[in-house]
């Protein structure tokens, strides 16, 4: 007897319906279970946010599609989807713009999308968000397909409803009005969230998730640029001080006889200009969060007086002998290394610690992998609505060279360059195209920040003679073959260092940490001997 494929399809994910996995795998398999039903170039799973569509799971589109947030008012076919009672489809000659265009993955040049389906999901008869397919061929989806979409739909709202209700499990022991803030403000395009997927992000979210819910004063440090402003936001939103101000300071951006006022406030006649009293910022901050950023730039003779407002809780506004009590929590942030501070005499030993209670370290972007192409998705997304395109994306030598480039300026520089590359792809254009398509060439990224040396590695094919390109072994899959390379990279790395980890990390555009925990992965002895020895052949 055989069975109905909309029946073989629903079977697998009945059965993931009573087992704990990830949201995010959840919704991987409903995508995958969904193109196998209605085979199709390419689906995706997007959830309504407050007018705002966010990508949850995509197949067949480009990587850097689940960094994106599409307003809802600013592309009228998920408009028409989300009014509609059921599925709906548009086809090849719709005059309405498809949001995908371009972001196909595997398709070169600028191919429209010509045949496009989708059904809203609505969990307690609400509109949760959207399932959609496209296909490349005009005539793909037909009326049964429609009838087959719309039973599909009921089933995704239930994995939905399931991963949203073990989700809420999950999170029971937090306040519920304070998870649901936390959830929006993370969500929402216009207050930044922290984005990315890299081991080294999910351990920082950990953390946040961690240290959030206390009162301890918690010391961020990292690069320039790596988003430390972010994480401030983060721990305040997930706070029980949430509902109370999160003030700012840049320690860096006051000249030295400003800063006791802003800090601490002033009353009239403490110096010259001052016409009239002021509350500083810890006074503004009173309940809630203070954040002060670049904290390593303040004198000695302000660090010992902001000491002793932390340990009192008890301040003085300059010109004042009045007692003000203040109610605060500190965040700061620094990009030097501020226990090297300290040793240089910079930085109050007792000062530092009553900071670091809790230290973050936000990693560099170099270090965040595929995040680089989640990161660009937002951005391209931020800049196709504010210069009104109907697409914008990176085709397959932009997404390379953005995940070659070593990122000194960290994620501040990513989005300065995109902004930059948009405009001037722009600049080639006689007319305005709908979609337009970066290039590598229009990101001109310079060659000296290359992950890899570009002396050790060349990435053009006409360069490479016939016996130095990798080529598969028999039998070798891909998995394989690439770890055969990073092991004979980083084995030629250490030797031509003379097996000192520090100076080989270097080479390789890595941290010591992180080429020894590669090297262990790769199954490389540690020890100086055996590593000669493994390379003898």
């Amino acid at each position: 007897m055989t069975t109905h494929p909309l029946l073989q399809a629903i079977i697998p994910l009945v059965a993931d319906i009573a087992r704990e996995l990830p949201s995010a795998e959840r919704y991987r398999r409903l995508l995958e279970a969904l193109r196998v039903l209605l085979p199709c170039d390419a689906a995706a799973l997007l959830r309504l946010d407050d007018g705002w569509l966010l990508p949850l799971a995509v197949d067949g589109l480009s990587s850097d599609t689940l960094g994106r947030r599409f307003r809802v008012e600013e592309h009228p076919r998920f408009t028409a989807l989300l009014e509609a009672d059921g599925p709906l489809r548009f086809p090849a000659d719709s005059s309405l713009p498809d949001p995908y265009d371009g972001l196909v993955e595997g398709v070169k040049g600028h191919l429209p999308v010509h045949d496009c389906v989708g059904c809203v999901i609505r969990v307690d008869e609400k509109p949760w968000g959207l399932l959609t397919l496209d296909d490349l061929a005009p005539e793909r989806f037909s009326r049964v397909d429609l009838k087959v979409l719309q039973s599909f739909g009921s089933l995704a709202a239930a994995t939905v409803s399931v991963a949203g209700h073990v989700e809420q499990l999950r999170s029971r022991v937090r306040d519920e009005s304070l998870r649901a803030e936390g959830y929006r403000l993370a969500a929402a395009p216009r207050a930044r969230g922290l984005i990315g997927r890299s081991p080294a992000m999910r351990q920082l979210q950990k953390e946040i998730e961690l240290v959030s819910g206390s009162e301890l004063s918690v010391l961020i440090q990292g690069e320039t640029g790596v988003g430390k402003e972010l994480v401030a936001e983060a721990l305040h939103a997930g706070s029980s001080r949430a509902a109370r101000p999160l003030i700012s300071l840049n320690c860096a951006a006051l000249p030295e006889t400003l800063v006791e006022s802003e800090l601490f406030g002033h009353v009239k006649g403490a110096f010259t200009g001052a016409v009239g009293e002021r509350p500083g910022k810890f006074e503004l901050a009173d309940g809630g969060t203070l954040f002060l950023d670049e904290v390593g730039e303040l004198t000695l003779p302000v660090q010992a007086k902001l000491l002793r407002v932390l340990q009192s809780g008890q301040l003085q506004r300059l010109g004042s002998d009045r007692e003000h009590r203040v109610d605060v929590r500190l965040i700061a942030a620094s990009n030097r290394n501020l226990a090297d501070e300290v040793r240089a005499g910079r930085l109050r030993a007792d000062f530092y610690h009553r900071l670091s209670v809790y230290p973050l370290q936000v990693p560099p972007l170099r270090e965040r992998g595929r995040d680089v192409l989640l990161l660009s998705g937002f951005f391209l997304e931020e800049n196709r609505s504010r210069l009104g395109l109907g697409g914008l994306r990176l085709d397959a030598s932009a997404q390379a060279a953005l995940l070659a480039y070593r990122w000194p300026g960290n994620v501040r520089e990513l989005e300065h360059l995109l902004g930059r590359s948009v405009l001037k792809a722009l600049g080639r254009h006689p007319q305005r195209p709908r979609i337009l398509s970066l290039t590598a060439g229009d990101l001109d990224l310079p060659d000296g920040h290359l992950q890899v040396a570009p002396e050790r590695v060349d990435p053009s094919p006409a360069s490479a003679s016939a016996s130095t390109r990798p080529r598969l072994r028999d039998g070798e899959g891909l998995r394989d073959a690439v770890a055969t390379l990073e092991r004979e990279l980083v084995t030629t790395a250490l030797a031509q260092n003379d097996y000192n980890w520090a100076a080989a990390g270097r080479a390789l555009g890595m941290d010591r940490g992180n080429l020894a925990r590669l090297a262990k992965r790769l199954g490389l002895p540690a020890d100086k001997r055996a590593l000669r020895a493994w390379r003898s052949p």
